[in-house]
């Protein structure tokens, strides 16, 4: 598959409207642009709308489904480390944006503690480019499912704050590159 061929839907599949994250059905037979693969999903244009489906869906467009390597991963002993942690942050984009949100500058504090039943519980405090982004419900619920795969951790906290609010001198300068910005 190359960038901006047009794909015609193999199957019915379930997808987000960008930016507001609201639930649609994509239809079989119905054409679609990638615009974006990255963290395990991809960003469709459908007639001029982007829309997101997750990786498990890639069948859909012709692709192997994508599955959580962590999924089965089985042992585990009795440490989160803090760099798995923000090694999965790593692995969720803004569906808008090809860069990862740690390097966009979204997360503000990771804070792992341990849980007295065992494994860890991990904190998480995030912002979002735009305080009126409705895709923030669904990259908070990302952050929540990609570190929930880390052995160990019982639960996963994510809080939206808007202080101090985002702007472009809290990307990386990787990201800043990648866009552009230098």
């Amino acid at each position: 598959m190359t960038d901006n061929q047009l794909i015609t839907l193999a199957r019915d599949c379930d997808a987000k409207l960008i930016p507001v994250g609201t639930k649609v059905t994509l239809l079989k037979g119905e054409k679609v642009i990638v615009t974006q693969s990255l963290g395990g999903s991809f960003t469709l244009n459908v007639n001029g709308n982007l829309v997101q489906i997750e990786g498990r869906d890639a069948d859909a467009i012709g692709l192997e489904p994508i599955v959580n390597e962590q999924e089965n991963v089985v042992n585990f002993d009795g440490v989160v480390e803090e760099d798995k942690v923000w090694n999965q942050l790593r692995t969720v984009f803004d569906p808008e944006i090809p860069i990862n949100i740690v390097d966009l500058g979204l997360i503000y504090s990771c804070e792992i503690k341990a849980d007295e039943d065992g494994g860890a519980n991990v904190f998480v405090k995030m912002t979002l480019t735009a305080p009126g982004c409705g895709m923030g419900p669904h990259i908070a619920s990302d952050v929540k499912t990609r570190v929930s795969s880390i052995p160990g951790t019982k639960n996963v906290y994510v809080e939206l704050v808007w202080d101090p609010p985002w702007d472009r001198e809290m990307m990386s300068d990787a990201a800043k590159l990648q866009l552009g910005m230098f």
